[in-house]
């Protein structure tokens, strides 16, 4: 074998274990580092208990599929409102809620009940009528909001 044909045999062996390593490494820190960090239950102020069913929407506003959730967020926060609680969380503002909660990618949504125990968690873009199938699937069916009466 040529010193030529050596010398690529062992570039692609260097490639390739280099590949592996680096493969190996993300696998690991997106696990958090070997830590198994699920949130039990969300973060309430000190004595005071959870009242409503609560939405805790992880992202960032400048992410696409964050700013499209956005007026989503909007609009259950408006037509639920004192029947669940809609919650944004910047996390490239504030990355240790990031942390806290545990997430992986943006947007992140979490459920929590009433309880305050997480519930169910979702990854990515999740539309309005998929939120509120997600609630009634862990038995909160919130009512249709009432349409605005207009004055005649």
């Amino acid at each position: 074998m040529s010193e030529r044909a050596k010398f690529r045999n062992g570039s692609r062996r260097l490639i390739v274990a280099g590949a592996l390593a680096v493969a190996v490494i993300a696998a690991f820190a997106l696990r958090g580092g070997g830590k198994d960090e699920a949130v039990e239950t969300a973060p309430t102020p000190a004595g005071v208990q959870a009242a409503l069913p609560r939405l805790v929407d992880l992202g960032a506003d400048k992410c696409v599929p964050c700013k499209m959730m956005a007026p989503i967020l909007v609009e259950l926060r408006s037509e639920y409102e004192g029947r669940f609680e809609v919650v944004f969380i910047d996390v490239w503002k504030d990355q240790t809620k990031g942390q806290e909660y545990g997430i992986r990618v943006i947007p992140t949504q979490i459920f929590f009940g009433a309880d305050g125990r997480e519930l169910m968690r979702h990854e990515g873009f999740f539309a309005k009528e998929d939120i509120l199938a997600a609630w009634r699937a862990h038995g909160y069916d919130f009512p249709a909001p009432a349409a605005a009466k207009t004055e005649s």
